[in-house]
């Protein structure tokens, strides 16, 4: 139970909560492992129940004309399904897979509403995740509908280097394994688009690849690259 306390301390939707409280609500998760591939849930599916990841690594995507577009990606440390917890009955906008073995947490509806009703500034906090969520989302289809491949694949790598990245003495480490169809997943368009990208990024200095995992040399550079 400590260490599932120590993971909720870090995750933003219970960082107000009080020792006393994070005991509370900590025997309401259920722990559960998962090998990699296994479908959490389906687009469409009612949402029920809230998922704090342990380890591992979660897509969230949708299937658009029999192609995947990924929408997230959550590692330890990340939670998702929360609209699950606002109200009854909502179905899955998205289809949830683990791209590797995972050890995540899940929270029913109807236990998180129980304990949200003697806990008010939970509420505000979940409208707050929900709205930064939102806002995410709404650069998602900006980015989608105004920005050229090239630049929508640059500002993934630096977005993932913001959110995953591991600072190094000459450079940022993405701590996380993307092959290209899983980045050109990420961006809409097709592998050969972000093969040919990532090879002229190499070629220039500003990232390295070796076995899946990306080293962005020069975060700068690649920064102002996104036009």
């Amino acid at each position: 139970m400590s260490k599932l306390i120590s993971l909720l301390r870090h995750v933003p939707l219970f960082q107000d909560l009080s020792a006393a409280e994070l005991e509370t609500i900590a025997p309401l998760f259920v722990e559960r492992k998962y090998k990699k591939g296994t479908i959490l849930f389906f687009e469409g599916d009612a949402g029920e129940e809230f998922f704090l990841i342990q380890s591992g690594v979660v897509k969230v995507y949708r299937i658009d004309n029999a192609k995947e577009i990924i929408l997230s990606l959550f590692r330890g440390g990340d939670f998702f399904g929360e609209m699950s917890l606002i109200q009854k009955g909502l179905q899955r906008s998205a289809t949830a897979e683990t791209m590797d073995n995972c050890s995540i947490y899940t929270l029913v509806r109807s236990e998180f509403y129980h304990f949200m009703e003697r806990t008010p500034k939970l509420c505000l906090r979940l409208l707050e995740v929900t709205m930064e969520r939102l806002r995410k989302t709404n650069e998602q289809i900006y980015d989608l509908t105004f920005l050229d491949v090239r630049s929508r694949i640059i500002k993934t790598i630096f977005r993932l280097s913001e959110q995953y990245g591991q600072p190094k003495t000459n450079g940022t480490f993405i701590n996380m394994k993307l092959t290209h169809q899983q980045l050109a997943n990420m961006v809409g368009t097709v592998r050969e688009s972000v093969t040919k990208v990532l090879q002229e990024l190499q070629e220039d200095h500003i990232i390295t690849i070796d076995k899946k995992f990306i080293f962005v040399r020069n975060v700068e550079g690649l920064k102002k690259m996104i036009h």
